[in-house]
């Protein structure tokens, strides 16, 4: 509960009818109803339903995030901060089923969000990952070549993944817990410095970013 207030009612009834109904079908109405408030009192906080969900996301990431750094100090050895994240960030789905459905499928559904939303959350969120992995740089625990803003989002990817499976499937048939050991130990294998092999040198070494041919110019890719 997000205390008890009608603008937090509000965004816990969205949740519910978003996961219900799906964002395209779910209607302020069905939201002011789920809430137990008058239609016209949903517009005292909201301009409409894509900013209900907008607002759902930023306050939900908020509370995600800093549950996420509680969890990663408590370790100290990058490989386990590294391998706690997944478990939390899978263990979401499991927490609160409706939430994880809305975060990972419906809020794609909004134009708004995907075009026009300065996504900063999200990208604080990634940050998280790409902080261990520098301090696994500085530790000589993961290797020095390795990309910190292409790793964070290949992670990350990996995880959205099947944290969007485990929303829509229904059938478990395997555990979040075996999932996220699975997942961090694939990009573990190839980050830590005892498991490095012989690789061709890169074209591209420039920190933050890479190169391609584009109308016969080279043009500059950023990943930070």
């Amino acid at each position: 509960m997000r205390g008890d207030n009608k603008r937090g009612k509000i965004l816990e009834a969205a949740v519910k009818v978003f996961a219900r109904n799906g964002f395209y079908q779910s209607k302020v109405s069905e939201i002011a109803r789920e809430a137990e408030v008058a239609d016209g009192t949903i517009y005292l906080y909201f301009h409409n339903k894509d900013d209900i969900l907008i607002n759902l996301f930023e306050e939900e990431m908020t509370r995600i995030i800093e549950a996420m750094k509680a969890i990663i100090t408590r370790e100290e050895d990058p490989v386990r901060q590294l391998e706690e994240f997944a478990q939390a960030h899978l263990g979401l789905v499991k927490k609160n089923k409706e939430l994880a459905e809305v975060i990972q499928v419906e809020i794609r559904q909004s134009s708004k969000f995907m075009k026009e939303y300065d996504n900063k959350k999200f990208a604080e969120y990634l940050d998280l990952i790409s902080a261990i992995i520098q301090e696994g740089q500085r530790k000589g625990v993961f290797r020095g070549d390795i990309h910190p803003g292409i790793a964070k989002r290949a992670i990350f990817g990996a995880l959205d993944e099947l944290s969007r499976l485990l929303v829509l499937s229904p059938l478990k048939e395997h555990s979040i817990s075996m999932a996220a050991q699975q997942i961090s130990g694939y990009f573990l294998e190839g980050m830590t410095t005892n498991h490095k092999q012989e690789r061709p040198k890169q074209t591209d070494p420039t920190p933050g970013g890479g190169r391609i041919r584009k109308g016969g110019k080279s043009e500059h890719i950023g990943f930070n």
